[in-house]
């Protein structure tokens, strides 16, 4: 393989246009899974301007680009998927046929293990390595919403009346909502972010806001725009006043479902979910196939669903003393966090016990707290 490694910046013109032109007609090919945003070259290259590392191979047959493999680099040469923790969809962005050699390609890129969490189906090179498989549910919407809306009262039909009664409720309370499908306004996107970071604390999880390369991010991908990618703010008003947000990746025919969030004063009205049937509406009006709502086990998602595909996680390693210990060190992490996610008896016990915890957390934090200040929270 003719194997090319760039820096971000380094990656000319005429090379994001092919790896936006191979993702274009992905789904046409045969290969739907690489139309997800996660894997558009916008992506790799604002991860790269806002975290060191980040590379990117190219693989070349008569001089004409034919795969695409976004990755991050230790000066180790311990390897992972760009974004890791973060991006929904993981992988090699390729031309139909096109087959590749997972060990050469590592060696080319000088990583001595490569680690992924939500490997994209159809990447036989890498499926070898897997050391898991999990659903992740998608929401299809290229039928029309009134389709969709349809099927889902027939599969819930006590959760769809439910939430659409708690939509009308909402409107005689409050008798101007308003839902805007892509908001512009940077200052409702730092609502979200605080609301979102309260959440993390409230809930026990990690604030990812507290890190400042995810502020950097997630700022940088909003004001991202071009032909076959862009960012969806989406918001729920109440009058003049935002009740819940989303800000997620959109490519041509994928609508990720990334950051969600809700002002905890108005969620008897379960604002978060009219939200979501707003922006299937509007998705499915824009002619988008699916929303991705991303592996994890959610109520919610179980409910809205349609369907579901399957993302991997795993290691590809070569024969090397770094890959050895990364693995050891990386292992027992996640076998267990997979363990208490995939068994009730433990999750519940366990979810129980960060709630508590951070609500404790949460009264710590003192007023005014921003995202990204790390005051009240852990990386």
């Amino acid at each position: 393989m003719d194997i090319s490694v760039y820096r971000p910046g380094e990656l000319s013109a005429a090379d994001v246009t092919a790896w936006s032109a191979l993702q274009s007609k992905a789904h046409v090919q045969g290969l739907p899974g690489l139309s997800n945003p996660f894997l558009a070259p916008e992506f790799a290259l604002a991860v790269g301007r806002s975290r060191r590392g980040v590379r990117i191979a190219v693989v070349r047959e008569a001089g004409e680009p034919v795969a695409f493999f976004p990755y991050e680099r230790t000066l180790a040469g311990v390897g992972r998927a760009v974004g890791l923790g973060l991006s929904d969809c993981q992988g090699v962005v390729h031309r139909p046929g096109f087959a590749w050699d997972a060990q050469e390609l590592l060696k080319a890129c000088a990583l001595a293990v490569w680690e992924y969490d939500h490997l994209v189906e159809g990447q036989p090179a890498f499926e070898a390595t897997r050391t898991g498989c999990f659903a992740s549910p998608v929401i299809d919407v290229d039928q029309g919403y009134e389709t969709y809306l349809r099927e889902l009262r027939l599969r819930s039909p006590k959760f769809t009346s439910r939430t659409l009664a708690k939509g009308r409720k909402l409107e005689r309370d409050h008798p101007v909502v308003r839902y805007v499908h892509d908001e512009r306004d940077p200052s409702v996107l730092e609502t979200l972010k605080a609301w979102k970071s309260a959440q993390y604390r409230r809930t026990g999880r990690s604030d990812r806001f507290a890190k400042p390369w995810i502020n950097h991010l997630v700022d940088r991908l909003f004001h991202t725009r071009s032909d076959t990618f862009t960012t969806r703010l989406s918001v729920l008003y109440a009058a003049d006043r935002p009740v819940a947000a989303h800000f997620g990746l959109q490519s041509e025919r994928v609508l990720t479902c990334w950051f969600p969030a809700y002002d905890p004063e108005f969620g008897k009205f379960s604002p978060g979910l009219l939200l979501h049937l707003r922006m299937i509406e509007a998705a499915a009006a824009e002619g988008i196939a699916y929303l991705d709502l991303g592996r994890g086990p959610k109520e919610y998602k179980d409910f809205l669903k349609t369907r579901e595909i399957t993302v991997s996680e795993g290691w590809v390693t070569r024969r090397h003393p770094v890959a050895v210990g990364h693995r050891a060190r990386r292992a027992p992490v996640r076998a267990l966090r997979n363990t208490v996610q995939n068994r009730p008896e433990l999750f519940a016990p366990a979810d129980k016990f960060l709630k508590t915890a951070g609500h404790l957390r949460s009264r710590l934090v003192r007023p005014g707290t921003k995202p990204g200040s790390g005051t009240g929270t852990r990386n």
